[in-house]
Parts: C-alpha cells; structure tokens; sequence
C-alpha cells in the first residue's frame, strides 16, 4: 500500500488540479480493485492551512493536518496562481516537510506553476524542470539553478516529477498512474477522463511572443522588416548592410534582444503565421507554404513540425476552427 499526499500550500491554487488529481488516482485504485488486485493507494489531501478557497469563494478546499502524516510515498504540489515569490515566503514550513518527506524516500510532483514551490525546496537544482511556456521568464529570474526542459511536457529525474502547463496536469498523472499500477490501467483512466495519453511536448500550444520589449532600435528595425517580408527570401547580409552594421554584430544584438538567431526568428515568425492560416482552414498547405516563403515542401514541414511538435497537416486536423465547432 503507498501513500500519496496532495498538498495544499497557504495561497491561491488552482483547485481544479487538487481535486483532478485525487479523482485520477482514486479512479485507478478502483479499476485495480476491480481487476483483481488489492487497494495499492491512500490518497490525502493535507496542509498546514485548514481551508485555501477558489473562484471567489465559491469552491473551497479543506485540507488534513499535514502534521498528522509522519511518512509518505508521493508528493503532489498543485499549481499557484501567481504571486510565486509571496507564495514561496508562505510556506516555508510547508517546504521544509517536502525536504524532509524527500529525503526520507517519497517521491515529488509539482503540477504546472506548482513547480515555483517545487524549485523553492532546492530539489530541482540541477535537474531539468518542465513549466508553462509563458512563465519561462519568470521561473528562469527566481531559480537560476534550475534549467527549463522547454516545451516539455513532463520531466522524470530520480524521482521528481515536473509537468508544464495548466491541464496538462492530467498527462502527468497518466504517467504515474502508470508508474502506481500498469499501463492498462493508465489507458483505462485516459479513456474514462478522455485525455490524450501521448501528448508529449507544449509546441503546439506555445503562442510565439514577438519580443519587442527591449530597446535596441536596429534589431526593432529588423523585426519589422522580417515580419513585413515573410513571402521573400531574406538576406541577412543584405539587412545588416541596409542597418548599417557588420553582420556579426547584427547577429549578436539580434540574440541579445529577442533571445532569437535571425534564421530562428524568421522561421518562427513563418510557422506563426502558417498555424494562423491553418486554424483559418481557408486555404491549401501549399498555398500557405507559398505565403510563408517557403519554395521546399520538405524544408517547410520540417521547420514547421520541430517548432510545433507536429506537421502541417496534423495542425490542421487538431486545431482547424471549422473542424473544431462542426
């Protein structure tokens, strides 16, 4: 019989990832009884606070006295709403028991934004952690020490588990569900909860950022004129020539000021405006490669799929609005 503790800090929580992954789990542990196998779960919702609510009061959580839990086997830390340095300060107390629950064998999980509080322990220095796309930054400011598995949906390292965004909590607690019982039984709950078992990767839902926040006008220049061209083909020596700088140093400033090359900046601006087109569903692939620039059929699937994680066509049929609503 293992123990899993879905903790409840002292701040706001996305309370829907509390409660989805108690019913995950609780579901698994029946369907393994109903096979045939014995009760393999205890699930307890605990904290150091005795109520944290939600949506403006109308849900509430009421978590054990996490004092009353001496050893347990899983940690789940759920997301926080924002106010991650607030919410860090908050809970040292709560921190400082993961610590000590870690070293003394459990296993952690953070879920999305969950993983600020995870970081805040010091478990994740030095190991991959996987957050949402748009808390990047952020993340990176706070814990420095903790390198990003971008785009990533889960990360798996002696025995910590991170996943990054929102819902994508489900997919995480597929993944042990797998790891608690078999790979039957993690089916089963994707099936019942109907979640996409193989989803591995954010890309697909990743929203490309133009990073216009700086202040170097020549690299605000160059955006400008990349995005204004994408039907063209671009020279970069050309550009830096135009900007009246070396291209060495355009190159330089560029990655400086957007965190971008100018190939990866332009191919990214293309695939952006591709995926709008393909959301559309107005127009063929084809024409949509032409618009983008792209001559190579080949050479534009395949810069399409290593951004977004999967091909043209695939976008479409997911992600296509007329085939969405119909």
């Amino acid at each position: 019989m293992k123990h899993v503790t879905i903790v409840v800090p002292d701040c706001r929580v996305n309370v829907n990832t509390i409660g989805g992954a108690y019913d995950i789990l609780c579901r698994a542990n029946e369907y393994a009884k109903q096979a045939g196998h014995p009760s393999l779960l205890t699930v307890e919702i605990a904290g150091f606070v005795p109520e944290v609510k939600s949506h403006n009061g109308y849900l509430a959580i009421r978590p054990v006295d996490i004092r009353k839990i001496r050893n347990t086997d899983l940690i789940l830390i759920p997301a926080v709403l924002g106010g991650y340095e607030e919410a860090v300060q908050q809970n040292q107390e709560l921190l400082e028991w993961i610590r000590l629950q870690y070293r003394c064998g459990a296993e952690v999980g953070s879920m999305c934004s969950g993983g600020f509080l995870l970081a805040a322990t010091g478990l994740l220095n030095n190991r991959a952690c996987s957050i949402h796309w748009n808390k990047k930054e952020e993340f990176e400011r706070m814990f420095p020490r903790v390198p990003i598995a971008t785009g990533k949906i889960i990360t798996d390292e002696n025995g910590i588990y991170t996943n990054g965004g929102a819902y994508s909590f489900l997919n995480l607690m597929l993944y042990l569900v797998e790891k608690l019982f078999d790979r039957s039984i993690a089916i089963l709950c994707a099936k019942v909860f109907q979640i996409d078992v193989e989803r591995t990767t954010q890309s697909p839902f990743m929203i490309f950022q133009v990073q216009k926040e700086h202040k170097d006008e020549v690299v605000q220049h160059a955006q400008a004129y990349i995005e204004e061209h994408l039907d063209t083909r671009i020279s970069f020596e050309k550009l830096a020539v135009q900007l009246a700088i070396s291209r060495r140093n355009f190159d330089r400033r560029f990655i400086k000021a957007t965190g971008n090359t100018p190939v990866e900046y332009l191919q990214r601006v293309k695939v952006e405006a591709a995926k709008k087109e393909l959301e559309r569903g107005r127009k063929s692939i084809f024409e949509i490669m032409s618009d983008v620039g792209y001559a190579d059929d080949k050479a534009f699937r395949e810069v399409f799929k290593k951004i977004t994680g999967l091909s043209p066509q695939d976008y479409r049929n997911r992600y296509n609005k007329a085939e969405i609503s119909a």
